[in-house]
């Protein structure tokens, strides 16, 4: 899970990975729209963290509420709810 939630300006996720493999970590808002790709690479197996910003250019426009962000590998899809207050 994200830390903290609900946040404003920022919230960190982190996941463990127990192989080495492509990653994708995706923000969604509710209605299923994608708002900002966090992670899109090949990751070694182990602990990672990203930090979601709300400083960040493509991130600046989002309106308090609820969003999901949703971590993808081959075998494995994973979609939490995180919560941004302004």
């Amino acid at each position: 899970q994200n830390y903290p939630n609900p946040f404003n300006p920022s919230t960190r996720i982190s996941w463990q990975s127990p192989t080495s493999e492509w990653q994708t970590l995706k923000v969604y808002d509710i209605l299923g729209n994608e708002v900002a790709t966090l992670v899109d690479e090949f990751l070694p197996a182990g602990k990672h963290e990203v930090e979601f910003s709300l400083t960040d250019r493509s991130s600046t426009n989002l309106a308090s509420g609820i969003y999901f962000y949703q971590l993808k590998t081959n075998n494995f899809i994973s979609t939490r709810k995180m919560m941004i207050i302004k």
